[in-house]
């Protein structure tokens, strides 16, 4: 399938931005994003949903606000993202009880099963997204760009 990003217009001069790694990562990110939202498509699931739907199903009860931080959002954007989430049938709120004013998340019986099918969706494109880096490439990769990430481990 055609990417909607190109992240190399033929006949551009890009001057210094081809030597800067933020921007080439960024370049980058929008590329294999356009193959996740076209590989997703059928569930209408966006990064921040799949990335939600993980961490919620690894983490029963989890509140919205620890959501929020894990993901790196603002507590109103995990808000507007659990409501997707819950009218797409895939996240409800529940009660926590030694907290009247909070609420756990947890995944509905359609959102586990549906995260199975997603999940292999999101492994199957990124593994093509990957291809042509070969698997230590990508393995090397992923490890430059959690140092990136983590400065300081």
């Amino acid at each position: 399938t055609d990417a909607l990003f190109n992240p190399h217009v033929p006949g551009i001069d890009y001057g210094v931005l081809d030597s800067l790694v933020g921007y080439g990562v960024r370049r980058a990110q929008l590329s294999l994003n356009d193959l996740f939202i076209q590989s997703l498509a059928p569930w209408s699931i966006t990064p921040p949903r799949f990335s939600a739907l993980i961490i919620i199903s690894r983490n029963p009860g989890l509140k919205l606000t620890q959501l929020a931080k894990v993901l790196g959002i603002a507590r109103s954007g995990a808000v507007m993202l659990v409501d997707a989430l819950e009218d797409l049938g895939y996240v409800v709120r529940q009660d926590v009880p030694e907290d009247r004013r909070a609420f756990g998340l947890a995944l509905t019986a359609k959102g586990q099963t549906d995260l199975v099918g997603i999940t292999q969706a999101v492994v199957q494109q990124d593994q093509l997204a990957a291809r042509p880096l070969g698997s230590a490439g990508a393995e090397h990769l992923l490890a430059m760009l959690q140092q990136l990430a983590n400065p300081n481990r």
